[in-house]
């Protein structure tokens, strides 16, 4: 029942983050010009290493899922910390970007493509920020007594949302930095 519950979620997250692809095409749509004008800051590759990063971490948190259904606490919590680093490394880039962005005037309240661009990026952030709570509390739960068959279920739930978070951000990338 937590796996469904945790799908129909994620379903729900779906259709926030369909939102936020429907106002940024909608907005590009409105003004081109915006796009055309600061695209060329971004740099692609400084964010693409960061993505590789992400991505990768989706198999650390599957390794640790597999070791989780083999009731390898061990392993499950060596290839989960992994991840959550992985996915620290992830966000202190994107702070480093958002810093380098407005130090080249790409601001949140500047114009459609700087709204755009931190709100879209910005709310994932935030999720994957909610990813890395969720290892942290997930690993103190397998510290407190035996391993059980509900955690290692948690284990899964987990990689869920993590796997979720990841595909999103492959489709924000691709949106933002590569479809010109």
């Amino acid at each position: 029942m937590v796996s469904v519950g945790t799908i129909v979620w994620l379903s729900s997250e779906l259709m926030f983050f369909a939102a936020l692809f429907a106002m940024y095409f909608s907005i590009r749509a409105a003004d081109y010009g915006l796009w055309r004008e600061h695209t060329p800051h971004l740099n692609v590759a400084y964010a693409l290493p960061f993505t590789l990063v992400l991505v990768f971490s989706s198999v650390t948190c599957q390794f640790g899922v597999f070791a989780a259904e083999r009731g390898d606490v061990f392993s499950l919590r060596r290839w989960f910390t992994i991840t959550f680093f992985l996915g620290l490394i992830f966000l202190l880039g994107q702070a480093n970007e958002y810093r380098t962005l407005v130090g080249e005037g790409i601001k949140i309240n500047a114009d459609g493509y700087g709204s755009m661009f931190y709100l879209t990026t910005g709310f994932h952030g935030l999720h994957v920020t909610g990813g890395l709570l969720a290892f942290i509390f997930y690993m103190i739960r397998t510290t407190m007594g035996r391993f059980t068959p509900a955690q290692a279920t948690a284990a899964i739930v987990v990689s869920y949302y993590w796997h979720f978070v990841d595909i999103v951000w492959v489709a924000l990338f691709c949106m933002i930095y590569l479809l010109r």
